[in-house]
C-alpha cells in the first residue's frame, strides 16, 4: 500500500494485522521470511580480470596485436615486446579508472541505527534494525534514528528532520490524524521515514515497510537502475577510434596488395603494412587523455572541486544544464532572521537594540520561548533543536542577549508545547514585573488570542485596524518566502502553576513577528550569472514549498521574465511529451521527489543536453548517479550523496561549479590540441610510408622507428600541450555540442596540411640520404626529420595563437618536453648499443644540419601563417 498516510490509525492496524501490544514471536517469524531483513540490496559488482579483458576489446588494440604477431613472425622480436607492453600498460590504466568505489548502498545503510525499540508480546524489547518487520510497534525519541517507515499512532511534540528525502531544512511537526487528500513525501505529516532524525519530542509508530520497500530503498532501487554513462570525450573517441581502425585496415590492405603487384615478397610486403599501422595509430593516445584529465583533476582539487570519476573532467566542459538543489547548495541550509516588525514597522535585525525595552523584550521572547542549544561559540551549524529556533536564538544572540544567561536569570516556571493545533508554544517565566507568558506561535492565530497591542511600550487595546495593516505585512513577508512568527505576553497574577493551560494563551498583548528564510550563499547569485555568461542553462530542483523556492530563485538569477516555475504536482500531470515541449521554459520545479529529479535530468538529456546535477541529500542520490556529471556537497552532503556523485564541492561552494566547468573545458581544448598533434605527427608518416611505396623505394622506417616516435618522443609534448593554462575567453563561449565528434572538418584539413608540410620536409631528407648512394642513411635522416619535426611541432599544438601571443614562459612545460625528446633522438643517434637496436646509421654535419632544417621548416611556415592571421585580425578589430 502506497496510501498508509490517508487511512485512520485502526485502519493501519488492522491491515497490517497487530495491535497497540505488538505483534507475537510467531508474526514476526512468519514476517521476516514473507519480508526478508529491514536492510538494503546491494547488486553485483564486475570483477577487475573481466573489466580488464574487456579494455583489449578497442579496435584499434587489436590492430597492434596484430601488428605484434606479424612483427614476432618477421623477425622483429623489439618491436612485438614494445607493442605489448604499450597495450598493456593502457589495459592497467583503463582498470584502475574504471575500478571506483562503489559504496552508495553501503552509505545507505549505515544510515539504519543499529538498534530499535519495539513492542512485542506486550512487552518493549531493543532489537537490532534488520530485525524490524511491518506491523512492530516502533518507539522513537529525541535522537533517534528511524530505522523504517511507520504510520505515527501517538506524537508528543514529535519533530522530525526529512531534509535529507525531501530537501526542507525545517524539521517537520508530526501528526496522528489522517490526511484525506493525495499529498507528496514533505506533506505526509502523520508518516516517518527511514534514514530520518527525530529531532525533538517522541512518538510511537507501526512499522509500515522495511528494507527495499521503504522511501530511501526506493531511492537505492532507482540508484541502482541509472547505471553508468558514457562521457562526451568517450563518445567522441570510440567513434573516432572506429573510423580511424577503418580508415586504417583499407590503407594498410591497398598497400599490402601494391607490394604485392609489384613482385615484392609476401613477408616484405606485410612489413610495409604493419610499419603503416605502427605510423597511423596513436598508440600513447589513451595514455595520454587519461594524464592530461588526471592533471585536470589535480588543479580541481586544488580549487577545491574533488573529481571522483576522470572521466567527468572533460564532460564538465561541455555541461549545459545545472540542475541544482535548493537546501544547502545554492542557499545555506539554515534559517536566519531576515526582518522584524514592532510597532507595525518593518524593522531589520541590525536596528534591534537592548537600549530599548520593546526591542529587549522581544529578543528576550526569541530566547526564552525556546528549546534550541546554540553550539559551540554560537556556531548554529553546530546547534542542537529546530531550525526555527535556532534562527531565533542567533538573533537573541547577534544582538546582545545571551541566551543560556538569559534563561539562567528569568528561569522557567511553565512550558506549554507547541502542537499543530493550537500553533503556538508558551512558557511561564519569572520576569521583573513578576510571573509572565511568553508566547511565540502563528500569526493568525496569537492576533486572535490577542486584546491588546504594546505600541512603543504603551499597552493599549488592539483594534480591527491593527489587525488588518499587521496581516498585509504578515502576507507581504509570505509572499516573499519569509516563514513568519509572531511574539506576544501576558503578565500573570498568582501562581501559573496552578492555572489551566487552556486559559493562559487568552488576552495576550501583541509584541511583533520575525520574518526568517534559509538565504541565499553570498556567492551565488554571481556564479549563477557567470553560469549564464558561459550558455549554461540553472535550474532549481527543490522539495521546498513554490513561493519560497521562486522567491529564492528570482533572487540569485536563476528564475528570469519569461521562465516558469512549476510544482511536483503539476509535474505529476504532465506527461514526457508535455515536459519535453515546456522544460525549456521551466527554471524552477517545487515539491518534487526523488523520481521527479530523475525524470527532469532524463527529459533535459533527451534534448541532447549535458546535464550536472548538484545536491546533497538522499533524495538527490538517483538523480546525481543518471547525470552526466553528479556533483554533491562535501561539508553538509551525506555520504550517499558523495558516493553517487562523480564530483564533490570541499567548500560546498556552488561558484565552485563554474570554476570546474572552466577547466573542464580547458582540458578538453588540450585534449584536442593533444590528438592534433599526435594524428598530423602520425599522418607525416603514413605520406611517408605512402610515397615511398607508390614510388618502388625502400622503407624509409622500421616498426621500431616509428613506435619510438609515437610513444617517446610524441608522448612528453602531448602532456605537455595536455598542462597548457586556459585561455580568458573560455567562459565566454557557448557550450561544446557533445554530439560533435573530436575530428570535425576543420581539424582533419588542419591534420591533413600539417601532416602533409611535415612529410615534405621529412621525404626532402629521405631523398637527400638516397641521393648518397646509401638506404640505411636515407632511413636514418627520414626518422631523425620526423622525429625532430614532431617534437617542434608541439609548439605549434599549444594553441590557435602563435607562441609569439602565447608567450614560452607562459608552458614551460612544452619547452622542458622538447629538450627531453631532443636528448632522446641524440642518444638514439650517437650512443652505439642504441644505433644497433634503432637500426641507424652515423651522421655527418652536412647530413645534420640537413635534418635541422627540414625539421625546423613546417613549423617555421606555420608560425607565420598565425602571426598573419593575428595581425589581420587585429587590424580588422581595430577598424
Amino acid at each position: 500500500m502506497t496510501d498508509w498516510y490517508q487511512r485512520t490509525e485502526r485502519e493501519v492496524l488492522a491491515r497490517l494485522d497487530t495491535a497497540d501490544r505488538g505483534l507475537t514471536e510467531r508474526q514476526v517469524q512468519k514476517r521476516r521470511k514473507q519480508y526478508g531483513p529491514n536492510a538494503l540490496k546491494e547488486p553485483g559488482k564486475k570483477p577487475a580480470w573481466r573489466v580488464f579483458l574487456e579494455q583489449f576489446k578497442d579496435l584499434l588494440v587489436m590492430i597492434l596485436i596484430g601488428a605484434a604477431v606479424i612483427s614476432m613472425a618477421t623477425g622483429n622480436p623489439e618491436s612485438t615486446v614494445v607493442i605489448f607492453a604499450v597495450i598493456t600498460l593502457n589495459a592497467v590504466l583503463g582498470t584502475v579508472q574504471h575500478e571506483k568505489a562503489r559504496k552508495s548502498l553501503e552509505s545507505l545503510r549505515s544510515l539504519s541505527s543499529p538498534l530499535a525499540v519495539v513492542m512485542r508480546d506486550g512487552a518493549k524489547i531493543q532489537i537490532p534494525s534488520e530485525e524490524v518487520v511491518p506491523g512492530d510497534i516502533l518507539y522513537l525519541d529525541s535522537g533517534d534514528l528511524v530505522v523504517a517507515d511507520g504510520r505515527i499512532l501517538e506524537s508528543v511534540a514529535l519533530q522530525v528532520d526529512e531534509s535529507s528525502l525531501t530537501g526542507e531544512s525545517e524539521a517537520v511537526l508530526k501528526q496522528t490524524a489522517g490526511i484525506p487528500r493525495t499529498a507528496p513525501l514533505a506533506d505526509r505529516r502523520n508518516m516517518v521515514y527511514s534514514g530520518s532524525l527525530v529531532t525533538g519530542g517522541r512518538g510511537v509508530a507501526v512499522v509500515t515497510e522495511t528494507g527495499m520497500e521503504t522511501e530511501i530503498g526506493r531511492i537505492a532501487g532507482l540508484m541502482n537502475e541509472a547505471g553508468e554513462k558514457k562521457t562526451p570525450l568517450q563518445i567522441s573517441l570510440d567513434q573516432f577510434g572506429s573510423r580511424l581502425a577503418a580508415g586504417i585496415m583499407i590503407i594498410c590492405l591497398t598497400v599490402f596488395v601494391l607490394g604485392l603487384y609489384r613482385g615484392m615478397e609476401l613477408l616484405d610486403s606485410l612489413m610495409f603494412s604493419v610499419a603503416l599501422a605502427v605510423a597511423a595509430i596513436p598508440e600513447a593516445l589513451g595514455s595520454i587523455v587519461t594524464i592530461v584529465q588526471a592533471m585536470g583533476t589535480q588543479k580541481m582539487a586544488r580549487e577545491q572541486a574533488i573529481i571522483k570519476d576522470l572521466k567527468a573532467v572533460e564532460s564538465l566542459g561541455c555541461v549545459s544544464v545545472i540542475c541544482t538543489d535548493k537546501t544547502g547548495t545554492l542557499t545555506q541550509n539554515r534559517m536566519t532572521v531576515e526582518q522584524a516588525v514592532l510597532n507595525g514597522k518593518i524593522v531589520k535585525p541590525q536596528q534591534l537594540t537592548c537600549e530599548t525595552e520593546q526591542h529587549k523584550l522581544f529578543l528576550h521572547i526569541c530566547a526564552l520561548v525556546n528549546n534550541g542549544v546554540l553550539g559551540k561559540d554560537g556556531e548554529e551549524t553546530q546547534g542542537v533543536g529546530d531550525a526555527t529556533e535556532l534562527a531565533l536564538l542567533n538573533l537573541a544572540q547577534d544582538c546582545g542577549i545571551a541566551p543560556e544567561q538569559v534563561r539562567a536569570r528569568f528561569a522557567r516556571i511553565r512550558e506549554i508545547p507547541f502542537d499543530s493545533e493550537r500553533k503556538i508554544m508558551s512558557t511561564v517565566n519569572r520576569m521583573p514585573e513578576g510571573q509572565m507568558l511568553l508566547a511565540k506561535g502563528a500569526m493568525d492565530v496569537l492576533l486572535e488570542r490577542s486584546t491588546r497591542i504594546d505600541d512603543r511600550g504603551n499597552i493599549r487595546p488592539i483594534t480591527y485596524e491593527d489587525k488588518r495593516m499587521l496581516m498585509q505585512l504578515h502576507d507581504t513577508c509570505s509572499r516573499r518566502g519569509l516563514r513568519v512568527l509572531a511574539a506576544a505576553y501576558r503578565p500573570l497574577k498568582g501562581d501559573a502553576a496552578l492555572w489551566d493551560g487552556r486559559k493562559l494563551e487568552r488576552e495576550l498583548v501583541f509584541l511583533g513577528m520575525a520574518a526568517m528564510m534559509d538565504p541565499p550563499r553570498p556567492e551565488t547569485g554571481a556564479a549563477v550569472a557567470d553560469a549564464r555568461r558561459a550558455g549554461i542553462r540553472p535550474v532549481m530542483i527543490t522539495g521546498d514549498h513554490k513561493v519560497t523556492a521562486m522567491t529564492i530563485a528570482a533572487q540569485i538569477g536563476i528564475l528570469e521574465s519569461g521562465e516558469e516555475a512549476v510544482s511536483g504536482s503539476q509535474l505529476e500531470s504532465m506527461d514526457d511529451r508535455m515536459l519535453d515541449e515546456k522544460i525549456e521554459t521551466i527554471s524552477v520545479y517545487a515539491r518534487v521527489s526523488p523520481e521527479h529529479k530523475l525524470r527532469i535530468v532524463k527529459a533535459w538529456q533527451r534534448k541532447g543536453k549535458i546535464v550536472a546535477m548538484t545536491g546533497d541529500g538522499v533524495n538527490d542520490a538517483p538523480a546525481l548517479k543518471q547525470a552526466d556529471i553528479g556533483v554533491a556537497m562535501g561539508v553538509t552532503g551525506t555520504e550517499v550523496s558523495k558516493d553517487a556523485a562523480s564530483m564533490i564541492l570541499a567548500d560546498d561552494n556552488f561558484s565552485t561549479i563554474i570554476k570546474a566547468v572552466s577547466n573542464g573545458r580547458n582540458v578538453y581544448r588540450n585534449i584536442r590540441n593533444a590528438i592534433e598533434f599526435l594524428l598530423s605527427g602520425n599522418m607525416a608518416g603514413i605520406f611517408c610510408v605512402l610515397y615511398t611505396t607508390l614510388l618502388s623505394l625502400p622503407l624509409p622506417f622500421a616498426p621500431v622507428h616509428l613506435l619510438f616516435i609515437n610513444l617517446l618522443t610524441d608522448s612528453l609534448p602531448a602532456i605537455a600541450i595536455g598542462m597548457e593554462p586556459p585561455e580568458g575567453e573560455l567562459l565566454s563561449r557557448p557550450p561544446r555540442d557533445p554530439k560533435q565528434g573530436i575530428l570535425t572538418p576543420r581539424l582533419l584539413r588542419d591534420i591533413l596540411i600539417q601532416g602533409g608540410l611535415i612529410a615534405v620536409c621529412t621525404m626532402y631528407a629521405y631523398r637527400t640520404g638516397l641521393a648518397q648512394g646509401n638506404d640505411a642513411l636515407a632511413s636514418t635522416m627520414a626518422f631523425s626529420s620526423l622525429t625532430l619535426a614532431r617534437l617542434f611541432h608541439g609548439f605549434n599544438c599549444r594553441s590557435s595563437h602563435s607562441v609569439f601571443y602565447l608567450g614560452f614562459t607562459s608552458n614551460l612545460y612544452t619547452v622542458m618536453a622538447f629538450e627531453a625528446g631532443v636528448l632522446l633522438l641524440a642518444a638514439v643517434l650517437f650512443v652505439p648499443g642504441l644505433q644497433v637496436l634503432f637500426s641507424v646509421s652515423d651522421l655527418n654535419i652536412s647530413q645534420l644540419i640537413t635534418v635541422g632544417t627540414c625539421a625546423f621548416l613546417p613549423t617555421a611556415v606555420l608560425q607565420l601563417w598565425k602571426v598573419l592571421r593575428e595581425f589581420r585580425r587585429r587590424f580588422k578589430a581595430s577598424f
